[in-house]
């Protein structure tokens, strides 16, 4: 059994569909990120960094304690090293799977997120933050959109991957970060064959059922926009 502590972002969205995707018996443990339940000595335990998603391993392959993790990325290669799936098994394959997993924690997620932040949350207009980060998502989309250009079905080939778990749902929200799937033929056409997955279908419905009324009010602002050091004090 896998715990997953966990809220309906991008990052959350990953390990709900890879955990529906291998078939692993899991319990969702809801982290209301919007009220702060990610500062509650029990879910810092298992987070030090106070961010979903997280996931408590109860049956790890060695037998021992569970196992705790937290970060996405790491979380789906322990799990795709756990189940032997969903990451090619030979050095070349394994290799671009991670080199993909890590462009995404290292850039797509990053600066997607930032766009977000500066195009919904931002308590006053900022052009040029606007500007960069717009910008800097559209070359990432093209970045993946010129990979995807070989016709391959997925990241690493045919098979699909933590790569692409990884990446799908940082362009769920195209629309908002202002991105038109129009100018990306490749990576449109990668998408919709995700979306179009039955694992990807329940994942993102279970997510309906748990963040029933989306809230992001001033309260909410501050718990997420808020932080700085003495947060982690």
């Amino acid at each position: 059994m896998i715990d997953l502590y966990y809220w309906t972002t991008p990052n959350g969205h990953k390990i709900t569909m890879f955990l529906e995707e291998a078939g692993l018996p899991y319990r969702v443990v809801p982290v209301n990120i919007s009220r702060g339940e990610q500062f509650e000595p029990a879910f810092l335990k298992i987070s030090p960094n106070n961010r979903i998603p997280a996931i408590v391993d109860q049956a790890p392959d060695d037998g021992g304690e569970p196992v705790s993790t937290f970060e996405s990325g790491a979380i789906l290669l322990y799990l795709a090293d756990k189940t032997g799936r969903f990451i090619p098994a030979d050095l070349r394959g394994r290799n671009m799977a991670l080199q993909w997993l890590f462009w995404q924690m290292g850039g797509l997620g990053p600066m997607a997120g930032q766009n977000h932040h500066f195009v919904q949350y931002a308590p006053e207009p900022l052009p040029y933050a606007i500007e960069r980060y717009v910008k800097e998502t559209a070359r990432l989309y093209g970045v993946l959109n010129k990979h995807l250009a070989d016709g391959r079905a997925y990241i690493c080939g045919a098979g699909y991957s933590i790569a692409d778990i990884a990446c799908y749902p940082w362009v769920v929200p195209h629309e908002r970060q202002r991105q038109n799937l129009d100018d990306f033929p490749h990576l449109a056409n990668w998408f919709a064959r995700i979306r179009a997955r039955p694992a990807t279908e329940r994942a993102y419905a279970l997510a309906k059922t748990i963040n029933t009324a989306p809230v992001v009010d001033e309260a909410s602002k501050r718990v997420l926009f808020g932080q700085d050091a003495s947060t982690v004090r």
